[in-house]
Formats: structure tokens, sequence, C-alpha cells
């Protein structure tokens, strides 16, 4: 199960059929730890590409992903908001800690920069950049913020103290990449803008403020520009069907309702749903369940807002009249 596809259930009350996905996680443990001891890290690397048992398949670049090791943080994070008891933080607290363990690890700490950067050795979310020479994608710096934050947070919940090495790690995490007042899909791709490849895939950037609340160190003004120019720019016919709800959650967090509306509207192959529901791809991949769990993401953060949120009922929505939105739950 994709994870866009596992964390809809949260957001829509079905914590159950979420919890039921995270055993997985536990079954593959061993594997996962395998692959962290393997390559020098500490705690387990989730794998990307697998069958049900666990074992990667063969791939040019699932193991060099890096996007997929917050998101059982991610998943252990909404159940604990759905229960707020210990007997959560107990039965997934080794899981979380483990995947901080592998996550702080895995930054490397460049003295002269006196900072600590992911990659070279990594292919981010958007699948356009070279593993060799891959430095600091602005989603994956992000996530890992926002990641081993919320392991700090369940280490304090339960009365333990925080984690140094983790906190190093965040103290010192790379900056968010930025050129010309825009966010660049990774530090090492300056011409992120004006390279026609770079400007399709996974949009992942936007990912930073959508997805992901803001951090600290994301500067709002740049966040919108570059929101502006992703959507000037980017080829759409080369996307895949989780982007348009990725774009439309970062449009309503950025109070840009019309344009969340648009884009999951967006008369674009890849945003084709077949009268059975099945998002629709091209003719030998005619189901794309992350497109389904991207929507149902989508749709509850505009609709019932996000943390922090206090304005007027359904932010993702235009209020000129043109839309009367009801939900419960």
């Amino acid at each position: 199960m994709h994870w866009w596809h596992a964390a809809h259930f949260a957001q829509w009350n079905r914590i159950d059929l979420l919890e039921k996905s995270l055993g997985w996680y536990k079954s593959i443990r061993e594997k996962a730890r395998a692959i962290a001891s393997r390559q020098g890290f500490k705690g387990v690397r989730w794998p990307k590409m697998v069958d049900q048992d666990g074992n990667e398949s063969p791939s040019t670049i699932a193991p060099f992903l890096i996007w997929q090791q917050p998101h059982f943080l991610y998943f252990a994070e909404l159940c604990y908001r759905q229960y707020h008891n210990r007997a959560v933080l107990e039965k997934y607290k080794d899981l979380v800690f483990e995947t901080a363990d592998f996550m702080a690890s895995y930054a490397y700490y460049d003295p002269p920069k006196k900072t600590y950067i992911l990659g070279p050795g990594l292919i981010p979310a958007q699948e356009r950049f070279k593993a060799e020479t891959t430095v600091n994608p602005t989603y994956e710096l992000a996530y890992w913020r926002w990641g081993l934050t919320v392991a700090q947070q369940w280490r304090q919940r339960l009365g333990m103290p925080r984690n140094p090495q983790w906190d190093d790690v965040l103290a010192k995490l790379s900056p968010l990449p930025i050129q010309d007042g825009l966010y660049l899909a990774a530090e090492s791709a300056p011409d992120s803008y004006t390279f026609q490849p770079y400007m399709t895939d996974h949009p992942a950037v936007l990912g930073t403020y959508g997805f992901l609340p803001a951090s600290p160190q994301l500067d709002m003004p740049t966040m919108q520009r570059t929101f502006d120019k992703i959507m000037k720019v980017w080829h759409w016919e080369e996307t895949w069907g989780w982007d348009y709800p990725l774009v439309a959650m970062t449009a309503a967090r950025l109070g840009k309702s019309k344009e969340a509306v648009d884009v999951l509207l967006m008369k674009v192959t890849k945003n084709t749903y077949l009268p059975n529901g099945h998002n629709y791809q091209r003719s030998n991949l005619r189901i794309y369940l992350p497109g389904n769990g991207g929507l149902l993401m989508a749709i509850s953060m505009m609709c019932a807002g996000w943390d922090g949120y206090q304005g007027e009922p359904n932010p993702g929505f235009p209020k000129d009249g043109s839309w009367n939105v009801k939900w419960e739950g």
C-alpha cells in the first residue's frame, strides 16, 4: 500500500485501517535494520519498492530514495493524535526511535560548512536527479526536520530526555536551498526552473509547505513565488496522479483556494478518474492508488483545515458562491 493511500485513513476517521497497515512495518523490521547496518547506518532504513515480505524489488532508483523514511513517523503521529494516550506511544515507540536513528545517522556532517547535508547518493521524490551528484533536496530536508522533531516529541511525551544526536542534526541541518527568490528542487540543481527535464515528474518542492506544515525555516514569500512559478512552467503531462492533490494542499495553505480546486480538476491524462474510481495513468497502468489517497488527503485539508488554521470553514474552496461544501466527521 502506497503511503498516500494509507495516510488518508486517519483523516477520514478510519484509524483502524491505518493501524492494520502499520503491523507490516514491524514484520519487516529486521530486514530494514539489515539494510541500514549493511550501509553503515543506525536504526532501520525502510525500503521503497518491495514484495509483501519486505524484500526489495530490482530498481535503479528505489534503493536511493529516502523520502519514505519519515512516513512511519507520520503514521505513528496520526495514531497518537487520534488517541492521545500512552498505550499508542508504547506500541510504536521502538520503530519511531529506530526510524529517527537512521535519519540522524544518514545526515552527513560537513565540517567546513558546519552543517549536516543529505546526499550525495540519493534520488529525491522528484526522480529526475542523479544519485551521484544530488545534494540537499528541499522537500527531503523539510521532511527530515519534521520527522526528527516529531521523534523528539515522542521521547518527551514518554518522559524521556531528548536525544542529543537528533538535536545536533536539527540544529545544524542545511537550510532550504533558494536561488533567485525560489526554492530549488535541490541545492545541487540551480537549473531547477530552466532545464526542461527538471520541470517534470513530481513537483515535490511544494510538499515542503502543503503536505508538511511550515517549519521555522520556511520563508512564506519564497514559497508563494515558488508555487506561482511551478504553476506556470511545469509540464503537467509528465507528472503522476498524486501530484495534483499535493499541489492542492500547498495552494490551500497559501490561501489560493481557486487554484486548489482548479488543480484538482485539471484536465490532464494523469489526473483522470475512471467510472470505477481508479486513477488512470496510462494504458498499462489503469489503477494508481496514490492518486486516490492523495485526493482524499487534499479534500480533508481543504474542508477541515490544518493545525493552527483559524479562518473561515472550508479554506480550500473559493468563497465566491461557486461552491456549497458540506462535510462531517
